[in-house]
């Protein structure tokens, strides 16, 4: 059952994001050479090669827009929260973002550099001031944010191709040897990597990650005041759209973003198919909200949205736990792991820790109201505390 505020499908297209999510960030916590430009020699067969390639094809660049079109999209459900009980709503997002902000400065310190939630809670302000520009202000706005970031990395790999830095190999080696004893140490040695991480990671998440993430902030804004996915049924000529559009844009876009990314990742060449992937990821991710809600109205689809919401209602509570797991199995005061385990099996890790959360979060959601860091944001939301069990009769 839903209430006017809690929409089972977007519930269920939240928690098929973090399953996305969980397989891009669980390789950077498997392998210190995540993100540099040489891959990891300890595993560089083509088989392990196929791996990486499959997680580029259809899970980077994609399903941390998905998040953040639903972030946008939700954005509207509090809007409309706040009117219902009759309180301001800009001091309640206020002190959501700064409680969203401070969790994620807590999580990329102590668990994970790679934190999107700070960066969600800066672009949350934004959201706010943007919040009551027309429908066609916001959507040029941020088709704009995707063009001009993917020219900007474009003409930078384009330089790259014509004046090339031969690349120090020995140099990255080492630091990633460096990065692997850090993150194998004990907690302090892994808080300071982390630290060190991430006064280098800022060149990411401003001049990539943040306009591509704020873009769909906005496309989640427009279809939320359009209540798109609270209504499958009139929109599913929209959603077919979706898909086809991601099948003819984005899929192809995404395999040039993957072959370079993948094969030929010590290349400026690598650079031009990221911009490739800027441009093309937002129709992918396009392509999968349109299929899994025209997938949601059937009875198989129906069953997969049922087992996938409870941990999209407790997603914040899960995106941390699955950092936390990762951690724990990768991190030197836990198994220690970082470096000695392939591809594959990492991604079949991925996918034991995502199934143990849809069962977690299941039992979690069928005793409580909210999941608990949920319970956390929503009392620093609305600065009282919120329900926290459900009502025996409601369970």
């Amino acid at each position: 059952m839903t209430t006017p505020d809690r929409i089972d499908d977007v519930d269920a297209l939240r928690g098929f994001a973090l399953l996305g999510i969980l397989l891009v960030n669980i390789m950077a916590f498997a392998s210190a050479f995540y993100g540099l430009e040489i891959a990891d020699p300890t595993f560089s067969s083509i088989f392990d090669r196929a791996v990486h390639l499959v997680i580029a094809l259809f899970f980077e660049m994609k399903f941390y827009l998905l998040f953040s079109f639903l972030f946008g999209y939700s954005f509207t459900l509090q809007m409309r929260s706040a009117e219902k009980a009759g309180e301001a709503f800009v001091p309640r997002l206020l002190r959501r973002q700064a409680g969203l902000w401070l969790i994620g400065v807590t999580h990329a310190v102590l668990l994970f550099h790679g934190d999107i939630l700070t960066t969600y809670a800066v672009l949350g302000v934004v959201l706010l001031m943007l919040r009551n520009r027309s429908d066609d202000a916001l959507f040029r706005l941020a088709k704009w944010l995707v063009i001009l970031v993917a020219i900007a990395w474009g003409a930078l790999g384009i330089l790259a191709t014509l004046e090339p830095i031969p690349l120090d190999r020995s140099a990255i080696l080492a630091a990633a040897e460096a990065t692997e004893l850090a993150f194998r140490g004990n907690w302090q040695t892994v808080i300071v990597q982390h630290l060190m991480e991430l006064s280098t990671i800022w060149v990411i998440v401003g001049l990539l990650q943040a306009p591509s993430a704020l873009a769909m902030f906005l496309l989640g804004l427009i279809a939320g005041r359009h209540k798109m996915l609270a209504r499958p049924r009139e929109n599913r000529a929209l959603f077919r759209r979706l898909l086809r559009a991601g099948l003819w844009i984005g899929l192809p876009g995404a395999v040039i973003y993957a072959y370079a990314s993948v094969e030929m990742l010590d290349s400026p060449i690598a650079i031009i198919g990221l911009s490739v992937g800027l441009i093309t990821g937002p129709f992918l991710t396009g392509a999968y909200v349109g299929g899994m809600m025209l997938f949601f109205g059937s009875k198989a689809g129906e069953r997969l949205r049922n087992l996938l919401a409870p941990a999209g209602r407790m997603a914040l509570s899960n995106y941390l736990m699955q950092s936390l797991f990762a951690a724990l199995i990768f991190h030197g005061y836990g198994l220690g792991l970082i470096g000695k385990v392939s591809p594959l099996a990492t991604v079949l890790i991925a996918l034991g820790i995502f199934t143990a959360q849809l069962f977690i979060s299941r039992w979690w959601m069928a005793r409580f109201v909210y999941g608990p860091l949920e319970w956390v944001l929503r009392f620093i939301t609305i600065w009282r505390p919120p329900q926290w069990r459900k009502p025996v009769e409601a369970r």
